[in-house]
C-alpha cells in the first residue's frame, strides 16, 4: 500500500505539474491569439493606410498633369495669339505693299495719260496748222 500511496503521490505531483503545464501552455496559447490579432489589426490598419496613401498620390499626380495640362493649354492659347497678331501684321504690311504698288502704277498711267493727252495736242495742233497752212481748195 505504502508503494501504492507513494505511486499515487508521484502520479499526483505529475498531474500537478501536467495541469500547471497545461495552465501555461493555454495561457500561452491565449496570449499568442490575441497577438495574432492584434498583428492582423495592425496589418489591416497599414495596408489601409498604404491604399489612402497610393490613392492620395495618385490624387495629386493626377491634380499635377491637370495642372500641366492647364499650364500648356494657355501656353498654346498665347501662341495661337501671337501667331494670329503676326499674321495680321504681315496681312497688313502685304496690303501696305499693294498698296504702294497701285499707287506707283497710277503714277506711272497718269503719266502716261499726260504724255499721250501731250501728244494729242501737239498733233491737233500741227494738224490745225497744217490745215492753216494749206491753201483753201476752191470749188470747182
Amino acid at each position: 500500500m505504502i508503494e501504492t500511496t507513494g505511486k499515487n503521490n508521484r502520479l499526483d505531483i505529475q498531474l500537478e505539474k501536467s495541469n500547471s503545464l497545461l495552465k501555461i501552455m493555454q495561457t500561452k496559447e491565449a496570449t499568442i491569439k490575441e497577438e495574432c490579432a492584434t498583428l492582423h489589426t495592425m496589418i489591416k490598419g497599414l495596408q489601409e493606410t498604404i491604399q489612402y496613401q497610393h490613392n492620395l498620390k495618385v490624387e495629386l499626380n493626377e491634380e499635377k498633369h491637370r495642372e500641366l495640362m492647364i499650364k500648356k493649354e494657355m501656353e498654346i492659347s498665347e501662341l495661337n495669339e501671337k501667331l494670329r497678331t503676326q499674321e495680321k501684321e504681315k496681312q497688313n504690311e502685304i496690303l501696305k505693299l499693294h498698296l504702294e504698288k497701285l499707287q506707283h502704277l497710277q503714277e506711272e498711267k497718269s503719266k502716261e495719260i499726260a504724255s499721250l493727252q501731250n501728244t494729242i495736242r501737239d498733233l491737233e495742233r500741227r494738224l490745225a496748222a497744217a490745215k492753216n497752212s494749206r491753201p483753201p481748195r476752191g470749188r470747182f
